[in-house]
């Protein structure tokens, strides 16, 4: 079996006296696709900020790779080789395409500010590195015909595929996903799809994904887990977690029996309105 590669155990984090994770547990391995999955404000994008770095959790442990993560600036965590995703979309809107992914390639330079003030040859020699390596990842994502346009000009969904691409840039072996297919049509999720599925297998990286797309989900991720309320209700096989009844009622707020009662109720006064509606007809 892979090498465990991100790791979280019994993490907890509260603001004021709010608690917005509870008890969190992860084990993500090497080259594995896991979709973290739930309602509109479980907390999902807040696990994401503590495993990346962003926020300090209250309690419990997380490494990246055996470095806690808590004690890592997260600069280095990038260096090492942890990259994410963001909900709005973090674009250098003004600078080309190209550009967005060379800046942050400067990650992986390997020259010194010497040799970069006085532009010495090993300078030049990793730029043209780090162009043939941006214009790879662009051919990749499709977005090699744009390399010359403004970011900020590019359709919402292209722009999606943008941020992917900058933050392969920096030679990820972890790479969290933060709802990759907001804003896209069906043809250019299913395009995602293929995308994100050639990633972890072209590059060896170990994908956590957020998304409400359940087709995508259920069509790349080998295991989910679900929040609610910053807790998990449930973990495992795809299908299996989708169909658990827990599952269900976080997403639709009412148990099955609630609704059939209210499916019941609502057939009932659609057949009062129709008797008022056809006696006003007649008189």
């Amino acid at each position: 079996m892979s090498n465990r590669i991100l790791h979280a155990k019994d993490i907890n984090i509260t603001f004021g006296a709010l608690r917005a994770v509870s008890d969190f547990n992860l084990e993500l391995r090497e080259k594995e696709l896991v979709g973290l999955i739930g309602p509109n404000g479980a907390g999902k994008t807040t696990v994401f900020n503590i495993l990346t770095g962003v926020y300090s959790a209250t309690s419990g442990t997380y490494t990246f790779n055996g470095i806690e993560v808590k004690k890592t600036p997260t600069y280095k965590l990038v260096r090492r080789g942890l990259a994410r995703t963001f909900q709005n979309i973090r674009l250098f809107k003004n600078m080309s395409v190209l550009d967005n992914v060379l800046v942050a390639n400067n990650f992986n330079m390997k020259y010194g500010v010497f040799t970069g003030i006085f532009r010495l040859p090993k300078f030049w020699l990793e730029e043209r590195r780090a162009k043939k390596k941006a214009l790879k990842l662009l051919r990749i994502f499709d977005l090699d015909k744009y390399a010359d346009t403004p970011a900020g000009s590019l359709p919402y969904g292209q722009q999606r595929k943008l941020e992917i691409a900058r933050a392969m840039a920096t030679n990820p072996k972890v790479l969290l996903l933060d709802e990759p297919a907001a804003g896209m049509n069906p043809t250019e999720t299913e395009e995602l799809m293929k995308t994100i599925k050639l990633i972890r297998d072209k590059f060896g990286i170990a994908i956590l994904l957020i998304e409400h797309d359940m087709k995508l989900v259920l069509g790349i991720c080998e295991r989910l887990i679900v929040l609610d309320h910053g807790t998990i209700i449930a973990s495992g096989d795809p299908q299996k977690v989708v169909n658990d009844p827990a599952v269900v009622t976080a997403y639709l707020g009412k148990d099955d029996d609630e609704i059939d009662e209210e499916e019941e109720e609502n057939k009932k006064i659609a057949s009062v309105k129709a008797e008022i509606f056809n006696d006003e007809e007649e008189e």
